[in-house]
């Protein structure tokens, strides 16, 4: 097999002047004030003017995402930058403005009571989730003794504002305008969006689409590097601090920039940039392979699955699943485990667009020699076109300190690692301490079970789902629905000090404005009809991506057959 060819990337953005930027956080620090005092209905209309905005130049967003990723506009594959960019971004807006129209109090479809904890039932909310995701739950646990509130900023509202700095992901092209979306409309702060240079290039459509708030001086985007970020997170007219990245980077903005700055300044409590900072900082992401009856087509199923939970982005997704966990003693688990292998070989390399993938991919090579590299392509090295092969690493022990528990791949690189239990009821007992307490992170973890294993061990699986430390939990789902869905929160588990900041503090998305969340979880059918969107074998996710960001804008039982008519072709 030859190289892959790959769309040359968009061309790069230079560093805006510091002079510009104070300009611009001045423009901001002197608009704050009148952000605050914005009531509902001009919010609204600055939702509506946003939503035209991300629907006129989707696909100019969706084109440069592709050519910067190495996908084909044209192919199937493109529809993951039509769906993790423009469709999720409008769906945020959608539902910002449902919740604004509630006067910041949105209606949710049940509250119950789940271990002592308030939970949020958050979908489905109506018909058309029930036809678009037939089997579908998701629910947001409130933290326990806290109240079921929601929309503080709209019960009390202050009189002064603030300007927040976002510091957006380099990753998926939805996370610095979502973040931003959260910091204007449900914590009340204007907005300044440095962009990662990764993607850098999403600037000029994000500032397009986003005109009506960049024009009245609530919001606004810049660029560069380490010199830009450093500025702006020390500016004195920057009030508070939102990080997509990683633990390193934050450490190295909160405690200084080297590890004996960091170590001194932590030891003594003394943090160099003491604004309130929240953060997502990614995430050692499990899958749990409960045991049970599997059948051939549910085996071949869920290994589908696991592999797009891998493949998906290209492996970089904070989400993306790192660590396969089965059952040392399933009479099935060496099936399932091939099958796995054999759906990863069957996925297209590609293009390993986000740096340093080659080195961190090395590091894992030399730490484990018994590493496999599925498929026909070899890990190269072509310049700016660097292909990673899907790689699975067998035998991986379940210790503490282990590296491939601890270190976030960020490329394709699937560690095995087996845990004592032959049924379901023994390895619920095992998995959830060995994940919480061994596995860096508590962003997101997957957990597939059968339904007769669910059933058969009710106790024990209610007690795994009460006890799991992660802020988002996906049960017969890839968390990434978590992120997709925009009802649920986003974020890692409450708990962590800045000293050990982990998958970071704090939560996004979270449109019906809970005020207190503890952690999101979605469940789905054990076997998913038609093929989910976020398959690596969806044969129409680009026709699928492109309706339904239209269809997310105002979405309607009367629109609904073209967009179910795409997704069933996939």
């Amino acid at each position: 097999m030859g190289s892959p060819r790959f769309p040359e990337p968009p061309p790069s953005i230079p560093a805006t002047e510091l002079r510009k930027i104070d300009t611009l956080v001045d423009r901001l620090a002197d608009r704050k004030d009148a952000w605050v005092k914005l009531g509902f209905e001009d919010r609204i209309k600055y939702l509506d003017k946003l939503q035209d905005g991300v629907q006129r130049h989707a696909a100019e967003w969706a084109k440069v995402v592709c050519q910067a990723v190495g996908l084909d506009a044209n192919s199937p594959e493109a529809g993951e930058a039509w769906i993790g960019g423009p469709m999720t971004t409008a769906r945020n807006i959608r539902l910002l403005k449902e919740a604004l129209q509630e006067k910041g109090q949105p209606k949710l479809p049940k509250w119950s009571k789940k271990h002592g904890r308030d939970v949020a039932h958050v979908f489905p909310a109506n018909t058309i989730d029930k036809l678009m995701f037939a089997g579908f739950e998701a629910e947001v646990w409130i933290e326990q003794g806290k109240p079921a509130t929601q929309g503080r900023i709209y019960r009390e509202k202050k009189s002064e504002g603030k300007v927040s700095l976002v510091l957006g992901a380099g990753n998926v092209s939805s996370i610095g305008p979502m973040d931003a979306l959260y910091k204007l409309f449900v914590e009340d702060e204007v907005v300044v969006l440095k962009m990662n240079p990764v993607n850098e290039y999403l600037g000029p459509v994000i500032e397009k689409a986003f005109q009506c708030l960049v024009d009245d001086g609530y919001f606004g985007v810049v660029y560069g590097g380490a010199e830009v970020g450093q500025h702006l997170t020390a500016h004195e007219k920057i009030d508070t601090i939102h990080i997509t990245g990683s633990n390193r980077t934050h450490d190295a903005i909160i405690w200084g920039g080297t590890v004996e700055e960091q170590e001194k300044n932590k030891a003594a409590g003394t943090p160099v940039v003491t604004k309130p900072i929240s953060s997502e900082l990614g995430c050692v992401t499990p899958v749990m392979i409960v045991p049970g009856p599997w059948s051939d087509k549910e085996i071949a199923f869920q290994a589908a699955h696991v592999a797009s939970m891998v493949a998906h982005n290209a492996s970089f997704n904070c989400n993306a699943a790192k660590v396969l966990v089965v059952a040392k003693d399933w009479p099935l688990k060496d099936k399932f485990v091939k099958a796995v292998h054999q759906a990863l070989s069957d996925v297209p390399a590609r293009k390993a667009y986000y740096p340093g993938a080659l080195q961190r991919y090395q590091g894992f090579l030399d730490k484990y020699p018994q590493a496999e590299a599925l498929g026909d392509t070899p890990a190269q090295d072509r310049g700016d076109q660097t292909v990673v092969p899907w790689t699975v690493i067998p035998d991986v022990a379940a210790e503490e300190g282990e590296y491939a528990l601890t270190n976030e791949a960020f490329c394709g690189v699937l560690a095995e690692v087996e845990v004592e239990g032959d049924d379901a009821g023994t390895f619920l007992k095992n998995v959830v301490p060995f994940v919480n307490d061994k596995v860096w992170g508590t962003l997101s973890c997957m957990m597939l079970i059968h339904p007769e294993s669910e059933r058969a061990y009710k106790k024990e699986f209610d007690e795994a789902i009460r006890d799991l430390r992660y802020g988002g939990i996906g049960i017969n789902a890839w968390a990434g629905v978590l992120y997709g869905l925009v009802v649920t929160t986003w974020g890692a588990y409450p708990g962590h000090p800045l000293e050990d900041i982990r998958s970071g503090r704090g939560v996004v998305h979270n449109t019906y404005l809970l005020d207190h969340p503890e952690k999101s979880i979605v469940r789905a059918p054990f076997v998913i009809k038609p093929t989910p969107a976020w398959f690596a074998t969806h044969k129409n996710l680009k026709n699928l991506g492109a309706k339904l960001t239209a269809f997310e804008a105002a979405p309607s039982l009367f629109k609904l057959p073209s967009v179910v008519g795409s997704a069933l072709k996939g």
